[in-house]
């Protein structure tokens, strides 16, 4: 919390979560593209190195967020393997 002229605002945490992607080979393009479509996913981006898609997923309960990593992003089609980070409050 924080004072603010007189009045107290409350900062609340949002959980999130940072999954790193591999996919398989030409995939990642529609792989983006099925992200960007999922509730929860707020950023995506495609990078170079030993993963190839990194996808930030926020919602207002860590159950939601984990749900939505395990049966949505893990089983869009050409999803190799995932990293999960899990964002410290």
């Amino acid at each position: 919390m924080f004072l603010y002229t007189g009045v107290f605002y409350i900062i609340r945490f949002m959980p999130q979560a940072f999954v790193l992607m591999n996919a398989e080979l030409g995939s990642e393009d529609s792989i983006v593209n099925e992200l960007k479509k999922i509730e929860g996913v707020k950023e995506v981006y495609q990078v170079y190195g030993v993963y190839d898609i990194v996808a930030q997923v926020e919602s207002n309960t860590m159950e939601r967020v984990k749900e939505t990593i395990t049966w949505k992003l893990r089983k869009l089609n050409g999803v190799k393997s995932t990293l999960t980070m899990i964002v410290m409050e």
